[in-house]
């Protein structure tokens, strides 16, 4: 059992009535409620016990969100969708209507509405996470890492859009002494590469091309139409390959829009590789999954781990975070590696007061 902090922290969601958000809010209640194992949270196995991680329970969550569909509506969405499980809506009522209250429209000031929600609440600290549907220009997320430096709170950007990647603002949250991690959430198919792509370097075999289909709906699927949108959403993939291998090999990634699949998404891997004098082969790989579910258990991990480096005193991109990112701010490509370096993490937080 994960020994938990007595202070209770925030978790401000961007986007706080999407897929992603409404499976992390009602996941966290459930977790709490001992209604489910915490299945996929990485910051429930025992290297990070006694690490003054805070409990699940002593997060209160927040957020904007321009959607007006109420979170208990959302989540039945979900159930119907097979996202969430039958029954569970009902059995977190409380919760989800007391998190939906929290919930503001954006206006021209975000920072207020962040800050006056930690200070209602009486909360330590709050870490601003970035769910909201892939943008095709930085304006909005931009705003919201900007906010999140003006609110004091610790930021987390879980999308590929720009975030606190815009000139200046890693500056400002490190001389506010606030940690950040990002960008773009690693779930699937980059996921699946960034633990095969070291299997082809360490046995010296030469990857000659690697291809890629996705098939999303949802949000995503319709924002990654824009070929800006995509783009963004392809560096982070093609990032993994290209620093664990030394060289980006022959291949593109397609991305297709799919409104019938809603929160689900399938893809394929195609990898042509040689091995010993010269052998052609191929490895093929299908990843289906759903991302919401794949998704909400990271940004609890997240959202835990910002929190306590909050508390610890450290600032500017946290390392070891890349193990949830396509395209991480430091740190190492190889899901391996950066595992290692999450684990040293976790040392460093337990020794720290």
């Amino acid at each position: 059992m994960t020994t938990a902090s007595p202070e209770r922290a925030g978790l401000w969601l961007i986007g706080a009535r999407g897929s992603v958000a409404t499976t992390t809010i009602a996941g966290r209640a459930a977790l709490a409620a001992g209604l489910f194992p915490p299945t996929g949270l990485v910051t429930a196995l025992p290297p990070f016990a006694d690490c003054a991680l805070p409990a699940l329970d002593d997060l209160v969550v927040g957020g904007h969100d321009i959607a007006d569909t109420p979170l208990p509506k959302r989540a039945e969405q979900l159930v119907a969708a097979g996202v969430l499980p039958p029954g569970l809506p009902a059995a977190i009522a409380a919760e989800l209507a007391a998190a939906d209250a929290e919930i503001k429209t954006p206006g021209p000031e975000p920072a207020a509405d962040i800050a006056d929600f930690t200070r209602r609440h009486g909360l330590a600290r709050t870490v601003v996470v970035n769910v909201a549907t892939t943008e095709t220009a930085p304006a909005i997320s931009t705003a919201y890492a900007s906010a999140a430096i003006e609110a004091g709170c610790a930021y987390v950007n879980f999308t590929p859009s720009t975030g606190m990647r815009a000139p200046g603002l890693a500056e400002r949250a490190h001389r506010a002494g606030l940690p950040h991690a990002g960008r773009d959430g690693k779930t699937g198919q980059t996921l699946l590469r960034a633990a095969l792509a070291p299997m082809f370097a360490q046995r010296a075999l030469d990857v000659r091309a690697w291809s890629g289909t996705n098939l999303l709906g949802g949000g995503d699927g319709a924002a990654l139409e824009e070929p800006a949108a995509a783009a963004a959403k392809n560096a982070g993939k093609a990032r993994v390959l290209a620093d664990t291998l030394g060289t980006t090999p022959e291949g593109t990634v397609h991305i297709d829009n799919v409104p019938a699949l809603g929160d689900w998404k399938t893809a394929w891997d195609h990898v042509a590789f040689d091995g010993f004098l010269g052998t052609r082969m191929v490895l093929q790989t299908i990843w289906q999954g759903c991302d919401s579910a794949l998704a909400a258990p990271l940004v609890l991990d997240l959202a835990r781990l910002l929190a306590r480096a909050h508390a610890a005193g450290l600032s500017g991109p946290v390392p070891g975070l890349g193990f949830y990112f396509k395209d991480p701010d430091t740190g190492p490509a190889a899901l391996a590696d950066q595992h290692r370096e999450l684990l040293a993490l976790a040392d460093a937080l337990r020794a720290r007061p």
